[in-house]
């Protein structure tokens, strides 16, 4: 039975599992963007937004407390100097997880996890492009022109 079981324990003890969940967020902060199993990537998100929102308010005890759990200067510093004013408008919901198939060894559930505001490639579509149309009767159009022209060069030539 699954009475008071909270949140997944991954098969690990307590201190491997903070271990590897700080590890993991720093990569992510890092990186922006990690695969990993879809378990933990799970686990992850739920490790990493609270972190972020804390990041918003820019104070020496939030500093503090996000190292207590990333235990990474690097990783601390990335977050509040550039991750922070990115996502200073969200109100959540700072990471996205994207399955991948499954891993070939062991047939694994895959995912991808990432920061929502550093991917380029989404950001780069949500930039409203100019709408073009294509006007066939216009092309033949030109066309019918250029033909009324060329014969009116030739009835020229022969006057």
């Amino acid at each position: 039975m699954r009475h008071g079981k909270k949140f997944n324990h991954l098969g690990r003890k307590s201190a491997h599992r903070k271990a590897m969940l700080s590890n993991m967020a720093c990569s992510l902060i890092e990186h922006k963007r990690i695969v990993t199993t879809l378990a933990k990537a799970k686990a992850l998100r739920v490790f990493v937004e609270p972190l972020v929102t804390k990041s918003k308010n820019d104070t020496t005890h939030s500093r503090r407390t996000v190292f207590r759990y990333l235990k990474s200067k690097e990783a601390a510093a990335e977050l509040f100097r550039t991750i922070a004013p990115k996502v200073e408008n969200r109100q959540g919901g700072y990471t996205r997880i994207i399955k991948l198939p499954n891993r070939q060894g062991d047939n694994a559930e895959m995912a991808m996890i990432e920061l929502v505001d550093f991917n380029e490639l989404l950001l780069a579509d949500a930039t409203p492009k100019k709408k073009t149309r294509r006007r066939r009767k216009s092309a033949p159009k030109a066309d019918a022109t250029e033909n009324v022209e060329t014969k009116t060069e030739d009835s020229k030539e022969e006057e």
